[in-house]
């Protein structure tokens, strides 16, 4: 499960930051172009290029014009007792450095956290904090695979995922999810049908940026008893748990899984808390890998943000008023969605379960990068084009609907209205009928 030879001291091109927002436009697959070819520079870090996310965005970003639905955050400022909490921490002096692995309180609050959530006794010494969840996913990856290895992500996904992995040698492969009558479906056996002999990490993102599709509990443990027969790592993004509409929280692998279990559970604050710009994550991981975690944090940033730590804290134990009140807001927004896109003869829509993005197929585009910045354009609405999700997602563009109600009506009043004034360019054929 951990890849072998000596940690590597990790240069700046792998550290999260302007390098892990690169994707690459597809020709064939979504990760190839034209090698620029410079003698200073491994070739994988030259085939990054700006995603088609910071493409669109970067060129009006602050636009007060502009209803952006294109990033994964809402307009829903961090609540003031978690501020409160940083400024008392800095008032207080903590502007040191501190455990590579976290804050001791913060780690036993997250760990309070899960046993009470999940009804569970984890060992706080299997959980860290990064200084995001994208940070836990890259640290996993390092861990798990190198150079001639192979990575299976389950898909649509994030596009850092792919770079992350990529940027650490492997090569990757995709198991994408099934549109169906009943919404985004995939079953376990599939997922286990794309591992190879080399497979040596699964990603899996649940509920799921773009999707919502949310795996259930059975398959999750289905598939860790395959990973833990086959040791393959398995990393399992959670940061959407609290996003889930059909209860308190989404099942989780920490559920079903052993202490060693070949498991890396990556969560963090951003999106449950309304956290995003705090950049703080955690991860649970099996006992064995707590010195490899600390080795490979310390070539990233060290530790987490102190402060911003003190503000973890503060929401884990003040925060279910927070969770349970941004759920129903993004539940709302949901319904928002379904109202003004269901049942349109060019919009294709699969109602997501967790998370807050839809990811609507348009019937007839062919180009999800042109389309969103003709949206942009003609209406000021920013859109996230489906080409950058991975393979076969061209025709798709992601939302999200965690904005304010009355923006998110108007930026969809927008999108449609660009849509049927476009109508007569696009592919009058019915919806692509969906799977079984």
């Amino acid at each position: 499960m951990l890849k072998e030879g000596v940690l590597p001291l990790l240069s700046a091109d792998r550290r999260t930051g302007p390098a892990c927002y690169a994707a690459l436009r597809p020709t064939s697959s979504p990760l190839t172009t034209q090698a620029k070819s410079h003698p200073m520079v491994r070739q994988v870090i030259e085939t990054l290029e700006q995603n088609g996310f910071t493409k669109v965005a970067f060129s009006r970003l602050g636009d007060p014009a502009v209803i952006a639905l294109w990033f994964g955050e809402g307009d829903t400022v961090t609540p003031a007792f978690i501020r409160e909490a940083a400024k008392a921490a800095l008032d207080d002096g903590q502007t040191f450095y501190t455990h590579t692995r976290g804050l001791q309180s913060l780690r036993d609050a997250i760990k309070r956290y899960l046993d009470n959530l999940y009804g569970l006794d984890i060992n706080p010494d299997r959980i860290t904090v990064p200084g995001s969840a994208m940070m836990g996913v890259t640290i996993a990856a390092q861990t798990a695979v190198t150079s001639g290895d192979r990575a299976l992500i389950v898909s649509p996904h994030w596009p850092n995922i792919e770079i992350t992995y990529r940027v650490a040698g492997a090569e990757i492969d995709t198991v994408r999810q099934r549109e169906t009558d009943a919404g985004w479906r995939l079953d376990v056996s599939e997922i286990i049908a794309g591992v190879r002999p080399d497979t040596r990490s699964i990603f899996v993102n649940t509920p799921c940026n773009p999707t919502g599709w949310v795996m259930q509990q059975d398959d999750q443990a289905e598939l860790l008893a395959f990973c833990r027969e086959r040791d393959i790592l398995l990393i399992a993004d959670e940061v959407y748990h609290r996003t889930f509409f059909d209860g308190e929280h989404a099942p989780s692998f920490l559920q079903v899984a052993r202490e060693d279990d070949p498991l890396v559970v990556v969560n963090g604050f951003s999106k449950a808390w309304a956290m995003t710009g705090w950049r703080l994550g955690w991860v649970v991981t099996p006992p064995h890998l707590a010195i490899a975690w600390t080795a490979l944090s310390e070539c990233f940033n060290t530790g987490a943000t102190v402060f911003a730590q003190a503000g973890g804290i503060a929401a884990l134990e003040g925060g279910e008023e927070t969770v349970a009140t941004l759920r129903e807001q993004y539940r709302k927004g949901r319904s928002i969605v379904e109202q003004h896109l269901t049942g349109h003869p060019l919009i294709d829509l699969r109602m997501p379960e967790g998370a807050f993005y839809a990811f609507p197929k348009v019937n007839g585009v062919e180009d999800s990068l042109a389309f969103v910045q003709g949206v942009l354009a003609e209406e000021d609405v920013g859109l996230a084009p489906g080409y950058a999700f991975g393979p076969n997602n061209d025709a798709h563009i992601r939302l999200c609907y965690a904005q304010s109600h009355e923006r998110l009506e108007e930026g969809l009043r927008r999108l449609v209205r660009y849509i049927e004034r476009h109508a007569n360019a696009l592919d009058h054929a019915p919806a692509t009928p969906p799977s079984a």
